[in-house]
């Protein structure tokens, strides 16, 4: 082994990318990522396509996350998806918002899918190449880390830039230098740093209390990631997603990240 090489931001090998389906319009493609989960990757991923689509843009959400998915129920979506001849049409949401996700694949939500790597790499690609999309942006809700999953997405679909999520115990150097690192080899923009449960907000008079030391917004300069967001600990979160009501959540975050993800693709 030559160790001259270890660590060295070496370009991934180039891959030919996916078409859309036949009949499809895809505009932009953002994923969504993390480097560990239960950060809250699913809710950020839900509410950048719910904050889209009330700006007027026609939005749709890949769930990638094929054997733990989320979305599916953050919008309240049940399979299974109508298919025609080798093509799938994703679910609309109450709002519009287009819908896959490997769940809506099962007569049953509650069933597992028990498959190994490479079946589920095959199944990301399908997802784009396959379903008849129609939509300005679509969310790519990856599953964490720098997987299969992840390699996949990035080599195999024209993403044009990645949003990175983690929390104050997680957004340390290291975490975010591997999404950096990882970014950079497979060259997809790093548009935003989402930190979730950030902070908590006083019930009675409202201030700000930084309960894992104050947010360290360098972090996110340091690896040249133009924007850094924050969302706090908020009970309501939790409570829209778990009822499917995500699309109703009202809640005054993530407009940085929204506005940067409209900017820097115009």
């Amino acid at each position: 082994m030559d160790n001259n090489n270890q660590g060295s931001a070496k370009k991934a090998p180039y891959l030919p990318k996916s078409s859309p389906a036949q009949g499809a319009h895809i505009g932009h493609v953002i994923a969504v990522r993390s480097g560990k989960g239960g950060v809250g990757k699913s809710f950020v991923s839900s509410y950048l396509a719910v904050l889209l689509s009330r700006k007027g843009f026609k939005v749709g959400i890949r769930d990638c996350d094929i054997t733990g998915p989320s979305v599916p129920f953050a919008f309240n979506r049940k399979g299974p998806v109508y298919g025609e001849g080798a093509f799938f049409y994703p679910l609309k949401t109450k709002g519009g918002i287009e819908v896959m996700s490997s769940n809506l694949l099962l007569d049953k939500p509650e069933d597992p899918i028990v498959w190994r790597g490479a079946r589920i790499s095959t199944l990301i690609e399908q997802f784009y190449a396959q379903v008849v999309w129609n939509v300005d942006f679509l969310i790519l809700d990856l599953a964490p880390g720098t997987g299969d999953i992840s390699l996949t997405v990035f080599q195999k679909i024209p993403v044009d830039a990645s949003v990175v999520v983690a929390t104050p115990q997680s957004l340390v150097n290291l975490i975010v230098e591997k999404s950096a690192k990882m970014a950079d080899r497979l060259n997809v923009p790093l548009l935003s740093l989402v930190e979730n449960r950030a902070y908590v907000k006083c019930p009675h008079c409202g201030e700000r209390i930084d309960i894992y030391g104050k947010s360290d917004a360098e972090v996110a300069k340091k690896h040249n990631i133009p924007v850094f967001d924050e969302i706090p600990f908020d009970k309501e979160i939790a409570s829209y997603m778990d009822r499917g009501d995500i699309e109703d959540f009202k809640g005054d975050y993530l407009s940085s990240t929204v506005d940067a993800i409209i900017n820097s693709l115009k």
